[in-house]
């Protein structure tokens, strides 16, 4: 089972997106709920490309939630890099 991990950036989006978007007080645990499948299953991500290539994304616990992930198959490890809005235009999936 690989080890799921969140990176400093990863963890101040959260901080930031709990506070601009006043997620509910459960937010940390739900995220990690939705995580729980990187563990496991690695690659159920959809990968990226252009600048995020090379990186998977999944959505949740809210389905406009994205976790931009990594997968480092040498050391069976996850890494969530970055956390984001999926409406915002500056978001990894934005079109353009």
């Amino acid at each position: 089972m690989a080890r799921v991990e969140l990176s400093a950036v990863a963890t101040q989006d959260l901080e930031r997106l709990i506070l601009t978007h006043s997620l509910p007080y459960d937010t940390r645990p739900r995220l990690r709920r939705s995580l729980r499948i990187l563990g496991e299953f690695p690659l159920v991500g959809r990968q990226l490309s252009g600048r995020w290539q090379g990186m998977r994304f999944v959505l949740g616990p809210w389905r406009w939630l994205l976790v931009v992930y990594q997968y480092e198959e040498s050391e069976d490890r996850v890494v969530v890099l970055t956390i984001q809005d999926a409406r915002s235009s500056a978001s990894a999936t934005f079109p353009g």
